[in-house]
């Protein structure tokens, strides 16, 4: 078990049915412009779109409803769009099974049967044993608009902790369900957000972190602060929970808590952003069968030097995953009351260790070799103890085990293999498939090869092509390229139901692995840090004109598609190098760059990207920030945003802002168009709506990288 870590009735009336003729003859909706300027150190930067901040004005939805509605006519007009809608849909429709876990004497897991809005949680005694439907979440909210984001049974198996959330926001709500009978207690925990629960050994009770209850304002773009972490006795109310530990000194510290696998001590890992690097804590809970919820807290480490992420104990023994003098990562045991001696288990290699899973007797680790995925196990000593025979070259999309039992599951995935999951025997060093996918999709027709770019300071930048066999290179293949870059996030090779559909109208797909994510380690994740975050955007760059280069396709059939950090990434590229590209996808992206850190929690992305209150981060951030590098009168590719109503980690009004700025300053035909998900968030759609809107995005891409229908599908 790993342990860590949306005025005036005249305004409405212009907003609605005045506006711009824009590209094609799309006639957008007008927007009006504010006298707004913000001084960056007597740097003066205009924001004319300021008041599209407000999520809740009327002008604002009466912008969203005016910007639907144009973008809404434009995609249904599209000559592709019913064939990607009804293709995509027959591709999503199998049955698709999460990695499996143990707990309270059985194995849960979420399957969805293919287009169930949600997926439906199951238990079952053994592997082979007779199934239980424990909770389906598509009773409780038929359309999908509340998300089932957390389901956690406790140690002894006779209580269920469920989390769901409003259109997939961050912020929970925690119900508890008594297993035997089904019924719901009346026990109910709010305002959680970046965080789970986890049991005590007792089964009375679980420790969670939440934040003060926000305003009706600031629920979905108030900045964050003050997480702390608390224990709750089932039968009590809220009001009662105890208060376990603070850090009132450092209110923009996330505190996160959970109970080792033998229930005797309590790990309190504390981050100051979205970096690796964290403080870990610990209290010994004493008897697993009597804990003391309020023991003291003691420190392990405090340096803010490195990640130390522990992942399993033996006793007193802790072993843990850290990139202490080690970038690519180690392996390392200690005694809880004596952190400073530790002993190297699994030291660090050339590769990048990815993924970390502990069972009885030994340690799996997943390797990135070169961004693949590759297990080895060892002894709790360190020993070798060989490898994982894995289906091919591909990605590990997960693997769980308990630290008393001798199996582990995980799955396996590449972009022409659907996510797959196994169990694999100790005993027998066998894997064997659980409920294995069947899809309508053959892909013996197919190829996926790895290639590498070479980046403008001369970096090695991977990159995986999946396109049909014998694909000829002529420079005219509709392509569309996909990446991320940041977060110490890697980016590898998996399946996704709807690329399919691209592939076979004649279609490539790409990835690349660009620095600031995590495929090699620390330092490659730095090198895409603050001011070298222009080195992501190079390697970015380098990967595009590499397939144009080697005639996989031409700019004007390259399409870029990235979401969050990579919407980002898609925005400032497509304004560094607006005639590289066709088409251009950001999807809930950060387009702001000057003010991101002031919403929800985006001050804690200062870790990765520096700060505009700092005169000399607010240098570099000026310089590729989205919204702030937009020229009037150029040439951008075709643009489609997209983002949700209910994206309280990436607020909409980035993307609101952005469209905004782009279809004022577009200087050719192309269009710019924006599509706001309602009952959404960042990562969250229903299975409707998320078939919908990628068939809106490959039916746009279609139409401006000059693909045209297959009379019949390869």
């Amino acid at each position: 078990m790993h342990y860590l870590p949306l005025t005036r009735l005249a305004c409405l009336t212009l907003l609605v049915f005045t506006g711009a003729v824009g590209a094609q003859g799309v006639q957008y909706p007008a927007t009006r412009t504010v006298s707004h300027e913000d001084d960056y150190g007597g740097i003066k930067v205009r924001d004319p779109y300021r008041w599209l901040e407000d999520l809740n004005a009327a002008d604002t939805k009466a912008w969203i409803g005016a910007q639907n509605g144009v973008t809404r006519g434009y995609l249904d007009a599209l000559p592709m769009r019913a064939h990607f809608n009804a293709r995509i849909t027959e591709l999503w429709n199998y049955p698709k099974t999460s990695i499996p876990f143990r707990a309270g004497g059985r194995l849960w897991y979420r399957r969805n049967s293919g287009l169930q809005q949600q997926s439906v949680l199951y238990s079952r005694a053994t592997v082979s044993g007779p199934v239980r439907k424990v909770l389906d979440p598509n009773e409780l909210s038929p359309d999908g608009s509340l998300a089932l984001t957390l389901t956690t049974p406790s140690p002894n198996g006779k209580y269920l902790a469920v989390g769901v959330s409003e259109g997939g926001s961050d912020w929970r709500t925690v119900t508890i369900r008594e297993l035997a009978t089904g019924k719901v207690a009346r026990d109910t925990v709010k305002f959680i957000k970046f965080s789970g629960v986890s049991w005590t050994k007792d089964a009375k009770g679980f420790f969670y972190s939440r934040y003060p209850e926000p305003s009706a304002d600031d629920a979905l773009k108030g900045a964050l602060s003050n997480q702390r972490l608390y224990y709750h006795r089932l039968g009590t109310a809220q009001a009662s929970d105890v208060l376990v530990y603070e850090r009132n000194d450092q209110p923009s510290w996330f505190i996160s808590g959970q109970v080792t696998e033998d229930g005797r001590y309590l790990l309190i890992s504390m981050s100051r952003g979205s970096d690796s690097n964290n403080q870990l804590f610990y209290a010994n809970l004493g008897d697993p069968q009597a804990p003391a919820v309020k023991a003291r807290v003691k420190p392990l480490f405090e340096t803010w030097d490195a990640a130390y992420n522990p992942v399993a104990n033996v006793g007193s023994t802790i072993y843990m995953w850290t990139d202490r003098d080690a970038p690519k990562q180690k392996i390392v045991a200690f005694d809880i009351t004596k952190p400073a001696r530790w002993t190297t288990i699994v030291p660090e290699s050339k590769d990048a260790i990815d993924q970390v899973a502990v069972l009885k007797g030994r340690i799996a680790v997943n390797y990135l070799d070169d961004v693949k995925a590759k297990v080895r196990f060892f002894g709790l000593d360190g020993r070798a103890l060989g490898g994982l025979a894995l289906p091919g070259i591909g990605t590990l999309a997960g693997m769980r085990a308990r630290e008393d039992g001798s199996e582990m599951f995980y799955a396996f995935t590449s972009p022409l293999y659907p996510t797959t999951v196994f169990r694999w025997d100790a005993a027998t060093g066998k894997s064997t498939p659980f409920e294995p996918p069947m899809t309508s999709f053959d892909p013996s027709a197919y190829e996926t090869k790895q290639v590498f770019a070479q980046s403008k300071d001369g970096t090695r930048v991977p990159m995986f092509i999946t396109q049909r066999r014998g694909t000829t290179l002529n420079g005219a293949n509709p392509t569309m390229l996909y990446a991320y870059g940041g977060f110490n996030i890697s980016i590898t090779p998996d399946y996704a139901p709807d690329i399919p559909a691209w592939l076979e109208q004649g279609g490539i797909y790409v990835t690349a692995s660009l620095r600031g994510g995590g495929e090699y380690g620390e330092a490659w994740h730095k090198a895409g840090m603050f001011e070298r975050k222009q080195n992501v955007f190079d390697d970015f760059i380098a990967a595009a004109e590499y397939l144009v280069r080697e005639k996989y396709t031409s700019p004007k059939q390259l399409g870029i598609s990235g979401g969050s950090n990579g919407g980002l990434l898609v925005g400032a590229v497509m304004e560094q190098r607006p005639e590289l590209f066709g088409a251009a996808f950001p999807a809930v992206g950060v387009m702001d760059m000057l003010r991101y850190h002031k919403f929800t929690v985006g001050a804690a992305w200062a870790t990765e990207y520096g700060s505009a209150d700092d005169p000399k981060q607010f240098a570099y951030l000026v310089k590729y920030s989205p919204l702030h590098n937009i020229k009037r009168g150029t040439c951008y590719p075709a643009t489609l945003v997209t983002t949700a109503d209910h994206d309280d980690r990436v607020v909409p009004s980035h993307s609101f802002k952005f469209t905004s700025a782009m279809q004022a300053a577009q200087g050719c035909a192309n269009p710019t168009l924006i599509r706001v998900e309602t009952q959404g968030s960042h990562g969250y759609l229903p299975t409707d709506k998320r078939i919908s809107e990628l068939a809106d995005k490959w039916a746009f891409a279609a139409q401006h990288l000059g693909m045209t229908m297959k009379p019949k599908a390869m």
